[in-house]
């Protein structure tokens, strides 16, 4: 099989289309929060809340609700989110009919599919194990993002540009944000179009041969210093890990007496900080398998990063 009609396979539709789909709402957004930052300057927060408002319905000015702080949300929300709750269903419908589900051999024992490939929205954990241990990989990293994305109204203490789309009020969570849901959609793309047998990198245009030779040679990041014997190895990765890390504690003694640090305060910033360089650290442990063929960071005798 070559690598075009992997990219054209009906069942990696949904995947083929996270591209457009993500550049599209990125140039839609930015669009609308470059605006929003034009109408703050210019009129302050009541100049966007009057924007996106627009003219108010004669049935709340019947109501004798105050309009300048009270919105009904039926119909104007509501009946929105069904009209478009309809429109996806009946895509989906349509879709469902005119294309049969994409099926392949009755599963066989001593014929199994190579690569084998999880569905595309696990592609990306998938490609994660190339990088990372089973347990980091399928475990520690989902949990991970669950759990940060859970935290955000927690430890985001900015109430600027809340309720609309802006990017000047909210620079560094919005840069956080875009990059991590690039960083996955990229591993999506990644182990679902560039991944063919043996889980090697196969380039669109590269036919898919099973007996392609890779050289899988790998050596840890201490090796990579002349770093040898196992305890040395063990504390020159501890080291590393946490000089990494210590980081954010560089970044607090930078911010802590700016507006942006006493608003956070230490233990928010911790977390934040947590999160951000875990975050980082993805895809720099990607360079260094990719670039270096460096394997682990750090090799411990019950976990290896």
């Amino acid at each position: 099989m070559s690598g075009w009609s992997n990219l054209l396979k009906p069942d990696n539709l949904p995947a083929l289309l996270l591209a457009p789909l993500f550049i599209g709402l990125f140039v839609w957004w930015r669009r609308v929060a470059t605006h929003n930052d034009a109408r703050f300057a210019a009129g302050g927060r009541d100049a966007v809340a009057d924007h996106m408002r627009g003219p108010v319905p004669e049935r709340t000015r019947n109501l004798g609700v105050q309009d300048e702080d009270h919105v009904h949300t039926w119909p104007y929300l509501l009946r929105i989110e069904l009209l478009v709750s309809l429109a996806c269903l009946t895509v989906l419908t349509v879709w469902s009919i005119v294309a049969d589900a994409p099926l392949e051999q009755q599963a066989d024992p001593f014929r199994t599919p190579n690569p084998s490939k999880a569905p595309w929205y696990f592609a990306g954990l998938q490609e994660l194990l190339v990088y990372f241990d089973p347990w980091i990989a399928g475990v520690a990293l989902p949990t991970l993002i669950i759990v940060g994305l859970a935290l955000i109204p927690y430890l985001d203490p900015n109430p600027e540009g809340s309720g609309w789309y802006s990017w000047r009020p909210r620079r560094f969570a919005l840069t956080f944000f875009w990059s991590g849901l690039a960083l996955w959609l990229g591993l999506i793309v990644v182990g679902t179009f560039l991944r063919g047998p043996g889980w090697n990198w196969f380039w669109p245009w590269e036919p898919w041969d099973p007996h392609r030779a890779v050289d899988v040679a790998s050596r840890s990041w201490p090796e990579l210093f002349g770093v040898t014997s196992a305890e040395a190895a063990f504390v020159f990765g501890a080291v590393t890990m946490i000089g990494y890390y210590g980081l954010g504690v560089i970044g607090w003694l930078w911010i802590r007496n700016r507006p942006s640090g006493r608003a956070l305060g230490p233990s928010r910033y911790a977390w934040v900080a947590f999160f951000v360089l875990t975050m980082a650290g993805v895809p720099i442990k990607i360079v260094l398998r990719l670039a270096l063929s460096v394997k682990y960071v750090w090799v411990t005798p019950w976990f290896n990063l």
